[in-house]
């Protein structure tokens, strides 16, 4: 209960159990494993989980719950807030003009294998001496060997 939290609520499966109200959704997953028959013959409201009737008064129940209104407040509010937003949804976004051309990036390419913590210091494929320079802190070096193996080789 959100007006008072230490409030005590009885307990649908066994009418002993007196539960506060903050520590009732608990309790309910709880007792409803304890007692499976006495949960069979209980419906769930479809307004609150909380509510938990006989099967047989479950539509009379629906008809008065006061949770009914919030909830029906609340689908009207979001149909009518959807439809004032569809009514407004003029977009005024441009995409940013692009500068990258993926093709020619990938022709400057060097055939070399991707190698972290390294960097070739030759730009043009065509040249066959790389060195390799390591980027890597002294106190960090890079794997001679994967951690794993690897299936497809």
């Amino acid at each position: 209960d959100v007006l008072d939290p230490e409030r005590l609520i009885q307990c649908p499966y066994n009418k002993h159990h007196r539960i506060r109200a903050c520590r009732f959704p608990y309790h309910l997953v709880k007792c409803r494993k304890s007692y499976p028959e006495v949960a069979k013959e209980l419906a769930t409201c479809p307004f609150n989980a909380r509510h938990l009737v006989p099967q047989a008064d479950l539509s009379d129940h629906i008809t008065k719950c006061n949770d009914r209104g919030f909830i029906e407040q609340d689908i009207v509010n979001q149909s009518s807030g959807f439809q004032r937003e569809q009514m407004n949804a003029v977009s005024t976004w441009q995409a940013p003009p692009c500068d990258e051309d993926w093709e020619t990036d990938s022709l400057e390419q060097s055939d070399s294998p991707f190698v972290w913590g390294t960097t070739n210091s030759g730009i043009n494929s065509s040249s066959t001496t790389f060195e390799q320079k390591n980027c890597l802190p002294s106190r960090v070096r890079a794997p001679e060997s994967f951690p794993y193996a690897v299936s497809w080789k």
